[in-house]
């Protein structure tokens, strides 16, 4: 019997699945994360060969965006379900034709927000609605009162329609004129049956979501002896109880989150507006860009975090792919010379003539360096001078980050640098007092480094302050090749 006028969906699947049951909130939500990064590999592959200039399917999620690739979010609509009490859709209820259904535009993907009432149970629950041309699915998170959490997901056609009809009822008691554009939408993708090839890739990129997960466990906790410690100088601590700072982390990168998701994209949606002042779209611009970067500071936080945890850890190993760095260092270094300016910095990137395909996780790449360099600026005083160098090392490439101060006395003897004051938050925060800024400390930012195949190193020089060294392994084929022309 359902407890609310409308029905959950973790009460429409557990009524059309009498295998759920309820188990720890970390099961479950290993559970989750596992069939979430299955299911954005699903949609990689199954989308890969369209354009991303076309919308390709519908994703209804909550409580915020779960994709970040940039093909998905080019190429899929996107609606989102918060339990914030605030609605902003409040002020301006969908006056904007084009919200949902414009295809062609550059500032933002197609996003939209909408607010549960109060009371809704389905503010408890994390879910995921997808509607493509080759499948439809649903995956549900529940908490429940009691503490504990079920995960549950589907593709049979008249789950997914009964889970759509509950949400529709929501949007429709809300505002009709949405209501009707959004089921428009929800019948371009017809409710029929997977492809069973679908479900078997499916369920083969679960196995290897879990077969990894597993392994990093293993690697982890299996091997405590003297060889495991001189191997990894920054050790992951064993999972076997609960942290308190990472669950702490996760919830504060979580919190932050979800409300800065809603302004971007509330934003996003004024951007797209015709009857705008230049300079009210110079500041919704900046608020955007803000926006963006907590966003991807707190994703980058709660990556961390992750890390520190055996049951979403991953194994380095089975993450890495041949890359282009070329491809991220020119979508990287104009943000990371505009963060140096908004600090009253100078940034200098040399590169080699030609750049190699290293081996690393696309998906990290660029976030963990932007996010390195970004706490970097954060730690130097206004007038300093950031020289970024890439060079060969052997089988590996050297990404290295220095700080040039202008300080000097009349027989040009660089005065010694004073480090920033940083006083530790836990086993994986630094708060720096001076700025106000909180960041990751070493030892956590050097796993994320190894999550990606890299290697950190940080020294402390006298006359140059701090200095940052990255180690990439480069892709067999380049490593005979790169040498001699760097």
């Amino acid at each position: 019997m359902y407890k609310w006028i409308l029905p959950s969906l973790s009460e429409i699947l557990a009524e059309n699945q009498s295998s759920v049951a309820e188990c720890s909130p970390a099961k479950a939500e290993r559970q989750w994360r596992i069939s979430l990064a299955a299911t954005e590999h699903l949609l990689l592959n199954t989308l890969a060969s369209a354009s991303v200039d076309t919308t390709q399917g519908l994703v209804l999620a909550a409580p915020a965006p779960l994709f970040s690739q940039p093909k998905l979010t080019q190429s899929l609509q996107t609606v989102t379900f918060t339990a914030k009490t605030f609605n902003p859709l409040a002020l301006m209820p969908f006056q904007m034709p084009d919200a949902i259904v414009s295809v062609n535009e550059e500032i933002a993907p197609h996003e939209s927000v909408l607010s549960l009432l109060p009371a809704d149970p389905l503010g408890t629950e994390q879910f995921c609605l997808v509607f493509t041309d080759k499948f439809r699915l649903v995956l549900v998170l529940a908490t429940h009162k009691n503490g504990k959490k079920t995960f549950s997901f589907s593709f049979e056609p008249e789950v997914v329609q009964q889970a759509w009809r509950s949400l529709g009822a929501r949007v429709m008691l809300a505002n009709p004129e949405f209501f009707a554009r959004l089921d428009t939408l929800v019948q371009e993708y017809s409710p029929v049956a997977p492809d069973c090839r679908i479900m078997i890739q499916f369920s083969q990129l679960l196995l290897q979501e879990l077969t990894e997960a597993e392994e990093t466990k293993d690697s982890l906790i299996g091997t405590g002896d003297k060889e495991d410690k001189e191997n990894n100088p920054c050790p992951i601590p064993k999972a076997e109880s609960s942290n308190p700072d990472v669950e702490l982390l996760q919830a504060f990168a979580h919190e932050v989150r979800t409300p800065l998701t809603t302004i971007r994209t509330m934003t996003r949606l004024l951007l797209k507006r015709r009857d705008l002042d230049a300079s009210v779209i110079n500041r919704l611009k900046i608020i955007d860009h803000e926006c963006t970067e907590q966003i991807d500071r707190m994703e980058l936080l709660f990556k961390a975090a992750e890390l520190e945890t055996t049951a979403s850890a991953k194994s380095p190993k089975t993450q890495l792919t041949p890359m282009s760095l070329d491809q991220v260092l020119q979508q990287s270094i104009p943000r990371w010379e505009q963060a140096a300016h908004r600090r009253n910095l100078t940034l200098n990137v040399v590169l080699p003539q030609q750049l190699p395909t290293v081996v690393s996780n696309p998906m990290m790449l660029d976030q963990v360096l932007t996010g390195l360099i970004e706490n970097f600026t954060r730690s130097l005083p206004a007038g300093s001078h950031i020289q970024v160098q890439v060079i060969p090392a052997g089988d590996q490439l050297k990404l290295q980050l220095s700080p040039q101060f202008g300080c000097r006395d009349s027989s040009k003897t660089a005065i010694p640098a004073t480090p920033p004051i940083r006083k530790a938050l836990g086993q994986l925060l630094m708060f720096q007092p001076e700025t106000g800024t909180i960041s990751l400390n070493i030892a956590a930012t050097k796993h994320l480094f190894q999550a990606i195949g890299g290697k950190l190193i940080v020294r402390q020089r006298p006359h140059y302050g701090e200095v940052l060294t990255i180690f990439l392994p480069l892709e067999v084929s380049n490593k005979h090749q790169f040498g001699a022309k760097a």
